[in-house]
């Protein structure tokens, strides 16, 4: 087999044309699911097959090599995100076909009956701890499914639930994104996470206000500000005082167990006007008609034993057991042994690539984890709860399979999307894209957040993006004369803010709340938040490269 060598300009020499033709499945793909309104499947495939053609017809990709690198991205599609997936929601199932989601529901109604509280406890701090633990679009799954299981409509739980899952990515899944920027850049992990820690604690405050809007628009800010800023105050604060001076790898887990508490007292203390689900406003375009009916699960009706029994530790034993699966997995004596023993790592077959400078390219070793991944802690966790609640392993079965007939477009979506990211990285596209915006000079202040957006959202990952972008972006900055570690750190912070319109996040959110092949609904209720919220961090992160803010840089 020949070994290809990536083309930064493939395109008549040129690094701005070849960078368009590299954006063009990206693009197309956002087209077709925001304007054309194409369910995620087949906008996700047809922007694969264009991908492929551009690798083949104009980076000059083997075609071999282009059918494998297909190949490993829709196996790292399968395994492991997919794999979460499908476990995160076969076990929420199993909490439905028992009745006990509708208690858990009663029980968050008792804490409070406002849903534009339940969007900040539920989405913004519950899901902050399940970013920090697991991550991959598991937060999203669960805790759209919990809004839901309160009362809020489907389009609303799934869109409140990827933008509070903005927050907490960086320095998710025990900062596994900052790790891995200090390790493909060479930076110090500890200035880095410094960093981080100064930019993502401004998107935090304003991430709860947003909640509240979308819930129920301006009634909602008018009645509930405090709360919202008690809430992104905290957190924020939590997250600058841990990743800075305690430890990065708990910034998430602290962050979101003191806002808890916050927001608990807030309550108490500041007693927001109450609203009801009833009258909730419906901000326009947000509520939607209800999704299909799949017909794919078979709901048992729910138990008639008195309330007292049905408890607020069973009703929430489920998301107790995850927490205490994946704190388990991180001890200093498991998370070793798992280490050591729960991966496997290999050369993908059918790959010889090295970049332009004739490095060869990491995403060629393909580690599949099985004792460790997130999606096996998930099935371990989903097991437990069977033994809880008593349900045979006949029934368990049925619902597994139940979630996969369910599951067969999402499947296809995902696959696809990181089929599409693989095949833009190994060919070399996704290169040409950024160091076109790299070589932007002085300028490149301004690109960076951008840069980092666009690798969350083709890859869906903050720790994909750092690891395909953080030394593009170290470098960049160093030719620039600006802080390689502002850059890299930016490449993570303003990453998150592409992470709720990466198609395989919508994918999960859909799948989540039974709107499997309308994800390009809820696209477009996130699109101008997500721009916006980009433009703001972008000025932010200027100013942070010059006098102003300057200081801000460790």
């Amino acid at each position: 087999m020949a070994q290809f060598q990536q083309l930064l300009d493939p395109a008549a020499g040129s690094l701005v044309f070849s960078a368009v033709l590299a954006a063009v499945p990206l693009t197309s793909l956002f087209v077709m699911l925001g304007i054309l309104k194409w369910p995620a499947y087949r906008a996700a495939l047809v922007s694969l097959a264009m991908s492929v053609v551009l690798a083949v017809a104009v980076w000059r990709m083997p075609v071999l090599q282009a059918t494998s690198a297909t190949l490993e991205g829709a196996l790292y599609g399968v395994f492991p995100i997919l794999w979460i997936l499908i476990n995160a929601i076969w076990l929420y199932r199993l909490t439905e076909v028992t009745g006990w989601f509708a208690v858990l529901g009663d029980k968050i109604r008792s804490i409070s009956d406002d849903q534009r509280i339940q969007a900040i406890l539920i989405a913004f701090c519950f899901g902050a701890l399940l970013e920090s633990l697991a991550g991959f679009g598991a937060p999203v799954a669960i805790s759209a499914a919990m809004l839901m299981a309160a009362g809020m409509k489907p389009v609303k739980a799934a869109v409140v639930s990827l933008l509070a899952n903005t927050a907490p990515v960086a320095f998710g899944a025990m900062a596994a994104p900052i790790i891995t920027l200090s390790s493909v850049t060479g930076l110090d992990l500890h200035t880095l996470s410094q960093m981080a820690g100064r930019q993502t604690p401004f998107v935090a405050v304003f991430v709860p206000f947003i909640l509240v809007f979308l819930v129920d628009g301006r009634r909602g800010l008018r009645e509930t500000w405090a709360v919202a800023l008690v809430a992104g105050v905290t957190f924020g604060l939590a997250q600058f005082v841990t990743s800075n001076f305690i430890a990065v790898e708990i910034t998430d887990i602290v962050a979101a167990v003191v806002t808890v508490a916050a927001v608990l007292v807030a309550v108490r203390i500041l007693k927001p006007a109450s609203s009801t689900p009833t009258d909730i406003e419906e901000p326009e375009g947000i509520s939607g008609p209800p999704p299909r009916d799949t017909g794919t699960t078979v709901v048992r009706p729910v138990s008639t034993e008195a309330p007292a029994k049905r408890s607020t530790l069973g009703a929430l034993a489920p998301y107790l057991i995850i927490i205490g699966v994946f704190s388990i997995s991180q001890l200093p004596v498991v998370k070793p042994w798992l280490a050591a023993h729960g991966s496997w790592i290999f050369h993908w077959p059918g790959l010889d690539i090295v970049d332009a400078t004739g490095k060869p390219l990491s995403a060629q070793t393909f580690k599949l984890d099985h004792l460790k991944a997130t999606g096996t802690l998930l099935l371990l966790s989903g097991l437990l709860v069977m033994g809880m609640y008593r349900i045979s392993p006949r029934e368990a079965v049925r619902v597994y399979r139940d979630t996969l007939v369910t599951l067969r477009y999402t499947i296809v979506t995902v696959s696809a999307v990181l089929a599409l990211a693989f095949v833009m990285n190994l060919s070399g596209q996704t290169q040409s894209l950024g160091f076109a915006l790299a070589s932007a000079g002085g300028l490149f202040a301004l690109l960076s957040p951008l840069i980092g957006w666009i690798g969350v959202a083709i890859t869906g990952s903050d720790t994909s993006s750092n690891s395909l972008f953080g030394l593009l972006q170290a470098t960049a900055a160093d030719q620039a004369g600006l802080s390689q570690v502002l850059m890299a750190a930016t490449n993570s912070s303003a990453g998150v803010l592409g992470k709720m319109l990466s198609p395989q996040n919508l994918a999960v959110a859909a799948a989540a709340v039974g709107m499997v092949g309308r994800e390009g609904e809820i696209f477009r209720k996130l699109i101008g938040w997500s721009l916006g919220m980009l433009a703001v961090f972008t000025v932010f992160v200027y100013l942070q490269s010059t006098d102003v803010l300057g200081w801000m840089v460790p």
